[in-house]
């Protein structure tokens, strides 16, 4: 579910864009530096997201989520993120503060290597059937899909780190009619979204859940009104944008499986360039360190993501 809110989040901002053009004649605007035409900006932010995730599939990097429920317990995992045969994956190294035992990385191997095969599969039926979906084979909203779940308002350029940034507004129509759940989530959110103008990719977003979201009546999936999240993206080594860190706060629940009440934060770090060069699990490619001087000396974290066993 983590990762599902994440690819939904991403996709509500590649198109969060499209109503500049209708509000931005209404918005004063520096003189010296006038809003680019948004919907090219939206294309050119679509495009700029397809590309980057040819470079994003040469890195590994260090996952930290820490899971905080009200009640005052606290969990900590760990996790290396990389991607395998184009499925990006997040292999757990560590929980709460200790290494995996010899068989819980061999569990952990078996469910990266079936998380792998069902998400190729999932593509491969998605494709043959002219289904438009993301890598993996996850729902993704079309434009003018988008543009019937929602509302976009108060477009202005601000300064994030000294970059020209892009801000936009959004709110969900909670009446809109939907054809799947990644559309129902996004009628249910409003938030705001940050572009990256020169690199044209997402810098920030932050939102919550304007009303209760539920599925099945709320037996299959409940997420509160008000539960809240935010993303950070940071520039890497001058060519990528990858994640800083995430944040939620609020409740949730999914059938007898999650029953959250609290808060998790996810911090990334350690970003490594690699290439698909040695074996993780039977059959499957993983990441070996691109660097020479690396490779010599790898750290313990890139043994653990080359060498399981």
């Amino acid at each position: 579910m983590r990762h599902a809110l994440l690819k939904t989040l991403s996709s509500l901002a590649l198109f969060a864009t499209l109503s500049f053009a209708q509000t931005a004649s209404s918005i004063q605007q520096p003189v010296e530096k006038p809003l680019p035409d948004i919907p090219t900006l939206m294309h050119e932010v679509e495009t700029h997201q397809h590309d980057s995730e040819t470079i994003q599939k040469d890195y590994i990097f260090h996952e930290v989520v820490t899971q905080r429920e009200s009640k005052g317990k606290t969990e900590n995992r760990e996790f290396d993120v990389f991607w395998l045969h184009g499925v990006e994956v997040h292999k757990l190294t560590r929980k709460n503060g200790r290494d995996l035992t010899e068989d819980e990385k061999k569990k952990e191997d078996e469910r990266i290597d079936k998380e792998v095969a069902k998400a190729k599969n999932r593509k491969s039926h998605a494709d043959a059937k002219g289904q438009e979906t993301d890598s993996q084979g996850h729902d993704i909203v079309t434009v003018s899909r988008f543009l019937a779940l929602g509302s976009f308002t108060n477009p202005r350029r601000l300064q994030v780190d000294g970059r020209d940034t892009i801000a936009v507004d959004y709110t969900g129509d909670p009446k809109a009619k939907t054809r799947n759940r990644l559309e129902d989530i996004i009628r249910s959110i409003a938030g705001t979204i940050w572009i990256d103008e020169q690199d044209r990719v997402i810098s920030r977003l932050e939102g919550h859940f304007a009303s209760n979201y539920k599925v099945g009546g709320g037996l299959m999936i409940t997420v509160k009104k008000d539960t809240s999240f935010s993303m950070e993206q940071k520039k890497i080594n001058g060519e990528v944008w990858l994640p800083a860190q995430a944040k939620g706060q609020g409740a949730a629940r999914v059938l007898l499986f999650v029953n959250f009440d609290g808060s998790v934060h996810f911090a990334f770090s350690d970003y490594r360039k690699f290439k698909a060069t040695s074996t993780i699990l039977p059959g499957v490619s993983t990441v070996s360190d691109a660097s020479p001087d690396a490779a010599a000396s790898p750290s313990s974290s890139e043994k653990t993501a080359a060498d399981p066993q």
